[in-house]
Parts: structure tokens; C-alpha cells; sequence
């Protein structure tokens, strides 16, 4: 990402699987986006109480603290109002669904993900979040309306 701009969306991933975490950060990384990755929930909620996540990407099966719990303890903290919560998990799909459910996420993709999926979510909200000023069409300059000639 270029330094002079500023980042699109900033996203927490959070998986005990390494290599998955990091390579979801680097894909959102190339996409725009500020992400930290972490690998367990402690170390999820200690980095989201300083990073102020939009969007949290949530391995939900994991040991130590599972991912619904940890989406419960991010929407409860200062944080958390207002951010998006992403379920991605390899659980059946029916466990999975209810979990993420119960513990309102906002999103539930299984593993593997397809990272254009996955970064094309995250654009959408994005786009949906931003100030209408910071829309490319608002920088659009439109002739004054025409009048219609007077009789």
C-alpha cells in the first residue's frame, strides 16, 4: 500500500493456523487494507483494543478461545460496536452456521475461502461505510440544472 493514502478498511484476521492467518493479511494487504493478523483470541482482543478493527475475520474453531466467543467479547467491547464480524471456518457447515448465528456475526464463509470472495465482501462493505464525499461520483462536477424557456 502506498503511504500517502489512507487504508480502505482496517481488518483483524484471527486463526490458530498460522499460514491461513497471515496469507488472508497479505491478501487484504494487497487489496488496501490495515490488518493485523493474530492467532489466538487473548492476543485478538488485547491487538483490537488499540487497532479498532472494522471488520474482524474470525477462524471460528479454535483452541484456548473459540472464534464465537471471541466475536461475543469483540461486539462487547469499545471496539466492537459497529464492526463487522466474519465466521470462516472448516466446521460443518449446520454447527458452524449456528454458532456464528448465536453469537451475531455478520458473515459465515467456510474454509478454504475464495480470497476474491472474501476481499470483494469486505470492498462491498467498505464502499457501503464511506462518507458520500469520498465517493468518486461526488467529485463529478455536473452542469447547473436547464430551465425551461418561459412562455
Amino acid at each position: 500500500m502506498r503511504e500517502d493514502t489512507e487504508p480502505v478498511l482496517r481488518v483483524l484476521c484471527v486463526d490458530d493456523n498460522r499460514d491461513t492467518a497471515d496469507s488472508i493479511a497479505a491478501l487484504l494487504e494487497i487489496v488496501g487494507f490495515e490488518v493485523r493478523a493474530c492467532y489466538d483470541g487473548p492476543t485478538a482482543l488485547a491487538v483490537a483494543k488499540t487497532f479498532l478493527p472494522e471488520a474482524c475475520v474470525l477462524d471460528l474453531n479454535m483452541p484456548v478461545m473459540a472464534g464465537d466467543e471471541l466475536g461475543r467479547r469483540i461486539r462487547q467491547s469499545v471496539c466492537g460496536i459497529g464492526t463487522l464480524l466474519v465466521a470462516l471456518t472448516a466446521l460443518p457447515e449446520d454447527e458452524a452456521r449456528r454458532r456464528a448465528s448465536d453469537a451475531g456475526f455478520d458473515l459465515f464463509l467456510t474454509k478454504p475461502v475464495d480470497p476474491d470472495r472474501l476481499a470483494n465482501v469486505l470492498i462491498d462493505i467498505a464502499i457501503l461505510r464511506a462518507p458520500p464525499s469520498s465517493h468518486p461520483s461526488a467529485q463529478l462536477v455536473l452542469p447547473p440544472p436547464r430551465t425551461p424557456p418561459a412562455e
